[in-house]
């Protein structure tokens, strides 16, 4: 029988932190902070990054400066064990 490959789509993500150091996106797609993706700074201040993710529900977060931080352009968001919220990103 053949496997049927997951459908994957191109993913940008983007974090306006023009004084940050390092910006990381962690998700369930990376396995949280076993394998941050580490965003490049553009000029205009903001970081961002392309992801490849297959279709479905994905929880994610931003790590700026060692510290964890919400994604303000994402409305979709579920609560967390932490007392936060992940950031939900919806990929058809």
């Amino acid at each position: 029988m053949a496997k049927q490959s997951k459908s994957t789509h191109e993913q940008t993500f983007a974090y306006c932190a023009p004084a940050a150091l390092s910006v990381q996106l962690v998700g369930d797609f990376t396995h949280w902070q076993k394998n941050p993706v580490n965003l490049r700074k553009d000029a205009d201040g903001v970081w961002r990054c392309s992801r490849k993710l297959e279709t479905g529900t994905h929880h994610y977060r931003f790590v700026v400066d060692s510290q964890w931080h919400d994604d303000p352009e994402c409305t979709l968001r579920v609560p967390n064990p932490f007392g936060s919220e992940n950031m939900i990103r919806q990929v058809a």
